[in-house]
């Protein structure tokens, strides 16, 4: 598998964290998620079946388990064992924690001058915010994503997924992987850092652009596009259609469609800035349309046209979908006296290294022994 030889400690509770770690076990490094006594919180958390959650399940697959109390010193005598061999340690803590313990940049640097050391945080390590709590819901009103949505008569909305843990999460295994390539050349690790906040605020995309240019500051526009027109979902006779337009060769595909290709010609939905001038009219003269026929027609003849074009699905359809399906984004693993259990397949396809399942999701401290007796017993040494 890509990653392995790759042998992660990994400090992470709850969500983003754990979602960094996740990745890299998927593509086949080894990842120790050390926990307390008590374990990670979301062992107890979300539907549990068979005593297990399966929210943890989804998050902390493909790793092994030990238990440490890093509040002793015996805890962190067996974390600096673990550390002096280690290729990448990834924490969540608030900024500065890790330090206390005793595991500051310059200790972990002269124990394993190799390490790679990723942080994911709230808002970074620097600034006025450093000691500040964070959590998703936290980020996604301080990094203006949920500013831009939802309805312009409304109050800001966050998206229902924990959007900024995801993100923050993406970033740290990019930063690692970023980081194992640089230290092939130069043999040093080094420190990678990624935030809640920095995170979401890097994925405002055009709506960032356009403040930045015209210093206007973007509307709530709900399914609206902010800068495109037509755009977003439509009355069928049962549902809606959820269709993008993104240009004006879609636009001229969609209308085609429709039989309303003649708008074209008229001034007020000649360009995007005139159909956007009149959007609501535009929008009104189509959805009289689309609501005359089903929701299963329009995705038929819309895509078969080339405008993307898609049904709102929840997510009994989405897990029921034939392309989904096809895409392995539906896995059923077998957990060792917890039965089968279900969750969402691996986002990246790698044609030579794919990722794949190799370990079930691990029992609290199922793996102590095995992992920290050697280190105890002096047989392992430093790479």
């Amino acid at each position: 598998m890509a990653l392995s030889g790759i042998r992660v400690i990994d400090l992470t509770r709850i969500l983003a964290g754990p979602f960094c770690t996740l990745m890299l076990a998927d593509m086949g490094a080894e990842v120790i998620k050390v926990e307390p006594p008590k374990g990670d919180p979301v062992r107890g958390q979300g539907a549990i079946k068979e005593g297990l959650s399966w929210y943890f399940s989804q998050f902390n697959r493909n790793k092994k388990s030990i238990v440490l109390d890093l509040y002793t010193e015996e805890g962190k005598a067996d974390l600096k064992l673990l550390l002096e061999s280690a290729d990448v340690l990834v924490e969540n803590y608030r900024p500065g924690v890790l330090a206390k313990m005793g595991f500051t940049p310059a200790f972990l640097e002269e124990i394993n001058p190799r390490l790679i050391c990723a942080s994911v945080n709230g808002y970074g390590s620097t600034g006025p915010y450093v000691d500040r709590p964070s959590f998703d819901f936290i980020a996604q009103a301080m990094s203006g994503f949920m500013s831009v949505n939802g309805s312009a008569e409304g109050d800001p909305m966050r998206a229902a997924p924990p959007m900024s843990d995801m993100i923050a999460g993406l970033y740290a295994a990019f930063g690692v992987v970023t980081a194992l390539h640089a230290r092939q050349r130069t043999g040093k690790g080094q420190n990678v850092e990624s935030s809640l906040t920095n995170g979401l605020i890097s994925m405002m995309a055009y709506l960032s652009a356009e403040y930045l240019a015209t210093g206007e500051i973007p509307k709530r526009t709900g399914n609206n596009h902010p800068i495109a027109s037509p755009y977003g979902l439509f009355r069928a006779s049962d549902g809606r259609v959820a269709v993008a337009p993104s240009n004006d060769v879609f636009v001229e595909r969609f209308l085609q469609v429709l039989n309303l290709g003649y708008l074209l010609d008229e001034e007020r939905f000649k360009t995007n800035a005139t159909r956007m001038e009149n959007r609501d009219e535009l929008l009104e003269i189509i959805n009289k349309v689309t609501e005359k026929n089903t929701v299963e027609h329009w995705i038929k003849v819309i895509n078969e046209a080339g405008c993307p074009c898609g049904r709102t699905m929840d997510l009994s359809e989405v897990f029921s979908d034939p392309q989904v399906l096809s895409q392995q984004m539906l896995l059923e693993v077998d957990h060792p006296g917890r039965g089968t259990v279900k969750m969402t397949g691996f986002p990246v396809k790698l044609s030579k290294t794919p990722a794949k399942i190799h370990r079930a999701t691990p029992e609290l401290g199922q793996h102590t022994e095995e992992i920290l007796l050697p280190f105890r017993e002096g047989k392992t040494g430093s790479k």
